[in-house]
């Protein structure tokens, strides 16, 4: 078996408080593995040695499991974007609808911390970092 680096840690997001979810809800996020730097910022550099390892997962009331890849792409207004690609695209999507995490590089993925994805709709949605652990 193969020992997994240190860095990689598995992140909880759940769906924070919205209009249509008041309390935010627990079955609505994701959950992906990326790895963190000491103060919680994903890895660039640690992210292109083992992005094999990067996989997310989006589970949504309702809707079943979608799973996927974290991508880090150049571009964007801070020089790059990190975006969550689905393996599995239906013939009425463009494989080229990934959800892009909204200024991923700048937050911190430490529990209570708050950050944006924007859908393959466009809308953007808040989440609340619920956990992060070592994965394995």
């Amino acid at each position: 078996m193969t020992k997994l680096p240190q860095d990689l840690k598995r992140i909880r997001l759940n769906l924070a408080r919205s209009k249509d979810h008041p309390e935010g809800s627990a079955r609505h996020g994701y959950e992906f593995v990326a790895p963190l730097d000491d103060t919680g910022h994903i890895d660039a550099t640690a992210w292109k040695k083992n992005r094999e390892h990067c996989r997310v997962r989006r589970f949504w009331a309702g809707e079943p499991d979608q799973i996927g890849h974290v991508l880090h792409r150049p571009g964007g207004k801070s020089g790059s974007t990190w975006a969550f690609h689905y393996d599995i695209v239906d013939a009425d999507n463009d494989p080229d609808d990934d959800e892009a995490g909204y200024r991923f590089g700048a937050h911190a993925f430490v529990p209570g911390e708050y950050v944006s994805i924007r859908d393959e709709d466009g809308e953007l949605h808040t989440f609340v970092v619920v956990s992060v652990a070592p994965v394995g």
